[in-house]
């Protein structure tokens, strides 16, 4: 185990693990029966309950929370993998409960990456390949299939099943138990099985600071996208006619275009 200069305020129990090169910094916690792997660097103030795995080739910042039982770094569930190097990156201020999984990503050098300020709560699986943001809410049990992208401060019910390649806009909100095999625009609610969307996220608009008027267009934006009986050709040029242009409808617009570019409504599921 590598020892930094703080070394002195890192606590590790007895009974736990580590890995000759793993490197710990200042205030790091390692608690009962956790297993440190090979080339793991675990920052600043991390804790780790009781029974944590983290695997080879994983990086994981600062003031993290990782509970009993979570597994990281742990190698792809994909046929395609060969044992190739590839990783697991993991930001700040992160709290991941009970018995979540974060697997390396298929591929020589790419990543599985988490953000920053995000919450999984239990038994969540982010899966090889997946890009997740800051400021996300993920509840207990949901599933991100392989090369799916989350962006910022989305909020997910439990039991969400989501196809590979699917993305999720920004500040969009996923209900409990909808199965998800279309990419979900920014700003919106998403439910049922098969999911559909219902309407903007006003809740969640309005608790990050974004103006009364932006939300109107929003939802004028929603209504003709969803609701007009128009298609989706016709909505986006009456959005643009009618819906008074902001940052956040300009964004609309251009995810909603980019779907067209990926197959079965998954704008990143690319043709190889």
């Amino acid at each position: 185990m590598v020892m930094t200069e703080n070394q002195r305020e890192t606590k590790i129990h007895p009974t736990a693990v580590l890995h000759p090169t793993a490197e710990l910094g200042s205030g790091v916690e390692i608690g009962p029966y956790c297993v440190i792997g090979e080339d793991v660097q675990i920052g600043d103030g991390t804790s780790l309950k009781a029974h944590v795995v983290i695997e080879r080739n994983t990086r994981i910042g600062r003031n993290c929370q990782i509970w009993y039982g979570a597994a990281l770094g742990g190698q792809p569930q994909d046929v395609k993998f060969r044992g190739e190097h590839s990783l697991v990156v993991v930001g700040d201020n992160n709290i991941i409960r009970e018995y979540v999984t974060i697997h390396r990503a298929t591929g020589e050098s790419n990543v599985t990456r988490l953000g920053h300020n995000n919450m999984l709560m239990a038994y969540a699986h982010v899966g090889h390949n997946v890009i997740i943001g800051d400021g996300n809410m993920i509840s207990s049990y949901v599933g991100f299939s392989g090369h799916v992208v989350i962006e910022d401060n989305v909020v997910f019910g439990g039991m969400v099943g989501i196809h590979q390649f699917v993305r999720i806009g920004k500040l969009a909100m996923v209900g409990g138990f909808s199965k998800i095999n279309r990419d979900v625009p920014p700003f919106m609610v998403m439910d049922g099985v098969p999911a559909r969307v219902l309407d903007v996220n006003r809740v969640g608009l309005r608790r990050h600071g974004v103006p009364a008027g932006i939300r109107a267009s929003l939802r004028h934006a929603c209504k003709l996208l969803y609701h007009s009986g128009l298609n989706t050709s016709q909505a986006l040029e009456t959005i643009e006619d009618e819906v008074e242009p902001s940052e956040e409808v300009d964004y609309l617009i251009s995810f909603i275009r980019s779907i067209k570019d990926g197959y079965g409504g998954r704008q990143n599921d690319l043709p190889h």
